[in-house]
């Protein structure tokens, strides 16, 4: 069995080799770079919503079951602002750029948080199979189109903020009127551009990167492949996890390199070049680097 020392050299030597980079990042590498969801910023930022519904965290509070519209986009408000737009770009991928910007690469991700755009990566070169918190679709999923929210997240938090400055209890903090209640152009419901259910919308541009992330694919096929997963568990693994493994079987020349703390096995056979990483992704990506 390597030592860390070795196959961080490894790495190093996969990557310069590599004609290609194909990058699949799941929630593990948000959790990584320092994006925390339940911590001490979420207390903080959620304390009224906390203190009045209880809620814990970002995602089971997406769940959560208020009584009215105007409480609900009230929530969603500050949600979208504090997973996508609050957030500046993180060390960790930045970092990760600056391995891969002079090589051929391609990202898959399931992070809704546009982490990867942020951090410089090229938006043409992005596959965001699972949505992006930037955009509302229409409720039922009809028409496709998409829509940009950033005017209206930061109109709803102006009211929020104005109603938290006053000091206002929470039942004034955490409700918008109902003239701030987002619609689509033509006055539908919307929702976030997120995969729940099958109303997804995946639009043209989805359609693109989907497009873009196949060709990427087979014009790799017999090249040197380098398969950099990122933090990919169980919860959709059909998405990366599964389908990297699977290249990693079946191309001439792919290479999957792993990293995940909890769930570093392989459950494809035939893997010959695999090399997994549990130890702190934030030392792994620093040393190479360096």
């Amino acid at each position: 069995m390597k030592d860390f020392s070795e196959k961080i050299a490894e790495l190093r030597r996969l990557i310069t080799d590599a004609d290609y980079v194909l990058i699949g990042a799941g929630a593990g590498l948000s959790a990584a770079a320092g994006l925390d969801y339940a911590g001490e910023d979420f207390r903080r930022e959620f304390r009224e919503w906390i203190n009045r519904y209880g809620i814990t965290d970002l995602y089971s509070s997406s769940f959560y079951p208020f009584k009215t519209e105007e409480e609900r986009w009230a929530y969603w408000a500050k949600h979208i602002w504090f997973a996508r737009y609050q957030p500046k770009t993180t060390p960790l991928y930045r970092q990760l750029h600056n391995l891969v910007n002079d090589k051929d690469y391609f990202v898959i991700t399931t992070n809704v948080d546009g982490q990867f755009e942020k951090a410089g990566f090229d938006a043409e070169r992005i596959f965001a199979t699972q949505g992006d918190y930037a955009y509302f679709q229409p409720a039922s999923g009809s028409p496709k189109i998409l829509y940009n929210n950033k005017e209206w997240v930061e109109r709803a938090l102006s009211y929020i903020k104005v109603r938290q400055r006053a000091g206002e209890h929470s039942s004034g903090i955490c409700r918008i009127p109902s003239s701030l209640i987002p619609h689509t152009p033509d006055g539908k419901p919307v929702s976030v551009n997120l995969r729940c259910d099958d109303t997804f919308v995946e639009d043209e541009h989805w359609h693109q990167q989907a497009a873009s992330y196949q060709q990427f694919i087979e014009k790799a096929y017999k090249k040197r492949l380098l398969l950099l997963e990122f933090g990919v568990g169980f919860n959709t693994p059909v998405i990366i996890r599964f389908p990297f493994e699977r290249m990693a079987a079946q191309f001439p020349q792919a290479t999957l390199v792993r990293f995940n703390r909890d769930y570093p096995q392989l459950t494809t056979e035939g893997i010959n070049n695999y090399l997994s990483f549990s130890e702190d992704l934030n030392e792994v990506i620093t040393l190479l680097n360096q």
